[in-house]
């Protein structure tokens, strides 16, 4: 294994590539009584077309999350879930639209749950029988969803933002998607992407990295498969099919979200797209900046006001949003204030305080193994080192997050999605 020191945080991250094409990392921490585990595939519910041994295949949507739930039972009538809870392991699983993640946290008997990580999400089986029960408590979960007003928001927007890219769609699917789910589904999907190749497995704790590679070695498949080739259909434009979205829900006050979406780096751009976007983002509409606190002071914004840069399966997605009166007024400040910067630039000193907090927010997150091994397993499908940020976050500029905010929040990218309470809904 190659190994890697980044003096400035305190970390040593040790790498290989197994011969099976399993990505491996490996962050030892001696004399830490916890560990973690994240066993990672690069498959999330917008893989639902792709290209395998030069045949195209189309799947409904739902099917990485409903083989999330799946993969916990085994041959022998076990439950995955079960056997690593009775060894005193925290385990769970996710599945976004670009990545499915099962993972565990313990403080004994780390190797044991190691190899039953690695053995049941490695090992597929599925009956019809089987599948049709989990169609039942799967439709459900969906129809809890369908009347959560964070959901509708949320994919209200990708919506308004987004033409054909299958990540608009809920990545559980909707109840007629997956009624077209078979076990033979759930096999090939399981066969094309949790082969070695399209995954990894990070650890952080009080291991010796080689031992892990010799577990991993010992309990996974050993040959190479060629992974599949995600079709996400023809490259979206810049601009949203929509700009506004209105739905009334049971909620007390209106919520919002405002939306753009931008075209992901490739290569050695990636981390720094990443670190501009969110310092981009602090500067415009953090609760430091000059444009939430005159909002806030005039009562249109309140606490819950946050902001993001999603990035997966391909798409770049930046959203700010919360609670106010009036969403649609935020959304024209916000494009005066977008506006003005571009004008006058960023503050110079506001622009060092916030790289600076948002370094030591990073810093903080080196504490949490979880925030670690997650962010080093997404990092590692995208091409980039999540340790690799602070270093880098130094060298950003207030002139990029200017143009970044420039180019990708024009006011003609802008879209919103709001939720209006059912009594006072607007037309």
């Amino acid at each position: 294994m190659q190994s890697k020191q980044y003096p400035g945080i305190g970390e040593t991250l040790f790498s290989a590539v197994l011969p099976n094409g399993l990505q491996l990392q490996v962050v030892p921490k001696e004399g830490f009584s916890s560990y973690y585990a994240v066993f990672a595939t690069d498959y999330g519910g917008a893989h639902r077309r792709f290209v395998l041994d030069g045949r195209t295949v189309d799947t409904p949507a739902g099917v990485a999350h409903f083989l999330e739930h799946k993969m916990f039972d085994l041959p022998s009538g076990d439950n995955a879930l079960n056997l690593l809870s009775a060894n005193g392991a925290d385990p769970n699983a996710f599945t976004s639209g670009g990545i499915t993640c099962y993972y565990f946290q313990c403080t004994d008997r780390f190797e044991e749950n190691l190899r039953l990580l690695l053995h049941f999400v490695s090992t597929p089986y599925f009956t019809a029988e089987t599948v049709q029960k989990e169609q039942g408590i799967i439709g459900q979960e969906i129809r809890m969803g369908d009347d959560d007003p964070g959901t509708a928001i949320y994919y209200n927007l990708l919506g308004l933002l987004y033409a054909h890219h299958p990540i608009r769609d809920k990545v559980a699917g909707t109840v007629e998607s997956i009624a077209r789910i078979t076990d033979r589904t759930l096999y090939d999907c399981h066969k094309a992407f949790y082969a070695p190749s399209n995954m990894c497995l990070v650890v952080e704790g009080d291991v010796d990295p080689e031992r892990i590679f010799a577990i991993a070695q010992e309990e996974l498949p050993q040959e190479k498969a060629e992974p599949p080739k995600a079709d996400f259909g023809p490259p979206e434009g810049p601009l949203p099919v929509g700009a506004v979205r209105r739905e009334a829900m049971a909620v007390s006050a209106p919520q919002f979200y405002i939306g753009a979406k931008i075209v992901p780096a490739v290569g050695d751009r990636v981390l720094r797209q990443r670190l501009v976007a969110q310092l981009a983002l602090r500067m415009l509409a953090g609760h430091s900046s000059p444009f939430y606190a005159r909002l806030y002071a005039q009562g249109l914004l309140n606490r819950d006001f946050d902001y993001e840069a999603d990035f997966t399966a391909g798409t770049g997605t930046l959203i700010l949003g919360g609670e106010s009166a009036e969403p649609l007024q935020v959304l024209e400040e916000l494009k005066r204030e977008v506006a003005r910067i571009c004008a006058e630039g960023l503050d110079e000193k506001r622009f060092e305080r916030a790289k600076r907090a948002s370094l030591g927010a990073r810093l903080r997150g080196l504490e949490d193994f979880d925030n670690v091994c997650i962010s080093l397993a997404m990092g590692l499908f995208d091409g980039y080192c999540a340790l690799d940020a602070a270093g880098l976050l130094e060298s950003v500029t207030a002139e990029e997050c200017r143009a970044f905010l420039c180019e990708n929040l024009a006011p003609e990218r802008l879209a919103i999605s709001i939720i209006d309470p059912i009594d006072t809904k607007r037309t």
